[in-house]
């Protein structure tokens, strides 16, 4: 008996004249994915990549990573049977064994790819329902709200059946869609925002802003364990790690304190854009949603945007805490998240933070610092790590 994985494709399958680069980049995400893992046999045929482990090797050791890769909508573990009826009929009992013998209701449906195959899809159905209703006494056929769908599907070279799917990512392969700059603070929003847009096929770099002393190394640390649970999503991520300190302590004794974190973030935007420029990103990626604090007011963020001038991404813009708290969860950033170390954004809070600033008041403020010079010394400093190679 031969089990294999089928990956359903989504978007690519509206793609056009360019969907096979599109294709052929999943696969090579996957083979990245899989690295390290027993061998195994791969093909890309209709709308579906076809993985076949060899020596016997237990599907779900590939599944588990499989889950993470964007671009992938459903994963089905099937049993492959010959394109022959009377053996799909003999196969599919014994394979669907432990699954029906947990059922007491279920219903068949039939995919046919290959329309030459001599039984239509309602015949099949028919065929394969009498054939488990024959081998499980106690089952029952249920079209409307079944246990259990049995599925079958009659391709090109061979049959297959199963009775189960476990979601995908979805969205579009990472590498796609270009490559962006995530500010990555070490909070609960920004990883989030990274992983949306890795979820949409965009490549991701991060950029880390640490004040030590008054940030620990545990904090650095911490960043860069969230960076490490998004590689196995993104692939493998170059981390910036940008001193901030002497920035923060120029902007701290020459602003007016109700200013200081715009100014600080406005640095912040500018510092990442030549960063990003530096490392062929075409766009910023934060964790901002509008209203949160101060700093993330509408009038707020007018004023940090001019900051950059490349286009800046907030995926989480419109999501309130718990909806970006109910993702960190379900992606695997949230515990690391909540470890209580301070990242650089909590240094030297103003105790009244401005909420509707006025970009000509901000500009006037940041013209007692010498902004080109903080930019360069920050990037002069700049550590860079690699993480999930």
């Amino acid at each position: 008996m031969r089990e294999m994985i089928l990956l359903k494709q989504g978007e690519i399958v509206l793609k056009g004249m360019n969907r096979r680069a599109f294709e052929q980049k999943l696969e090579d995400n996957i083979k990245k994915a899989l690295v390290g893992l027993p061998a195994y046999r791969m093909r890309s045929c209709q709308s579906t990549v076809y993985i076949e482990p060899e020596d016997g090797t237990d599907c779900s050791l590939y599944i588990d990573r499989l889950k993470k890769v964007f671009g992938i909508v459903n994963i089905v573990r099937a049993g492959a049977a010959p394109k022959d009826m009377e053996a799909l009929l003999d196969f599919a009992p014994t394979y669907l064994e432990n699954t029906l013998m947990q059922a007491k209701t279920f219903k068949v449906e039939t995919k046919r790819a290959d329309k030459k195959f001599p039984y239509n899809s309602p015949q099949i159905s028919a065929m394969m329902g009498g054939k488990l209703l024959e081998s499980f006494h106690h089952l029952r056929v249920d079209v409307d709200n079944p246990d259990v769908v049995v599925r079958v599907e009659i391709r090109e070279k061979e049959s297959f059946v199963h009775a189960g799917r476990i979601q995908g990512a979805g969205g579009m392969p990472v590498g796609t869609n270009g490559k962006a700059l995530l500010l990555l603070s070490g909070g609960i929003d920004s990883p989030v925002a990274g992983h949306m847009t890795a979820r949409r096929g965009v490549e991701i770099e991060a950029i880390h802003f640490f004040s030590y002393p008054y940030t620990s190394e545990a904090a650095k640390e911490k960043v860069l364990s969230l960076a490490k649970i998004l590689t196995e999503y993104t692939g493998p991520m170059k981390v910036h790690l940008i001193p901030f300190t002497k920035q923060q302590l120029q902007i701290r004794d020459n602003c007016p304190e109700e200013h200081f974190t715009l100014i600080m973030r406005r640095i912040m935007m500018k510092i990442a854009t030549e960063v990003a420029k530096r490392n062929h990103c075409h766009a910023l990626v934060t964790g901002e949603s509008i209203g949160q604090v101060a700093s993330q007011t509408m009038w707020a963020l007018g004023v940090t945007d001019p900051a950059a001038d490349i286009p800046v991404f907030r995926p989480v813009i419109g999501m309130d805490k718990e909806e970006i708290i109910t993702r960190a969860r379900r992606i695997g950033t949230f515990e690391t998240s909540v470890l209580p170390y301070e990242d650089c954004c909590t240094v030297f809070t103003p105790k009244h933070p401005t909420t509707r600033p006025k970009l000509f008041n901000i500009l006037h403020s940041e013209e007692k610092l010498d902004v080109e010079t903080m930019v360069r010394e920050a990037v002069e400093g700049m550590d860079t790590v690699i993480l999930g190679k």
